[in-house]
C-alpha cells in the first residue's frame, strides 16, 4: 500500500481553513476537520478514485462542497499537496 505524505504547505493551509472555520463555528470545523483526514486516509487504497486535477500530475478530491484536497500519486506514496476553498483561483 502507498504512504500518505501531507507536504508542509498543506498542512499549514488546513491549519489555517480550520482556524478560520473555527473561529465562526467550533462544530463545522470539528467536522471539517473529519472529513478531511477521512478522505486523505482512503487516499492510499485508493487513489485514482477522485478526478483529475488542473494541474498536470495532480488529482482533486472534493471533501467539502467548499474544499478540494489536491494531491499526486507517485511511485510508493500520496502527497497531500494543498487544501484550498473550491472558490479560490487555482492554479
Amino acid at each position: 500500500m502507498l504512504r500518505l505524505i501531507w507536504r508542509e504547505g498543506a498542512r499549514a493551509e488546513a491549519a489555517a481553513i480550520l482556524r478560520y472555520v473555527a473561529e465562526r463555528n467550533l462544530a463545522a470545523a470539528e467536522r471539517l476537520e473529519a472529513a478531511i483526514h477521512a478522505c486523505a486516509e482512503r487516499l492510499p487504497e485508493h487513489p485514482y478514485l477522485y478526478r483529475s486535477g488542473r494541474v498536470p500530475g495532480t488529482r482533486e478530491a472534493v471533501v467539502h462542497p467548499n474544499y478540494i484536497l489536491v494531491y499526486r500519486v507517485t511511485a510508493d506514496a500520496v502527497e497531500i499537496v494543498n487544501l484550498m476553498h473550491a472558490r479560490r483561483q487555482y492554479p
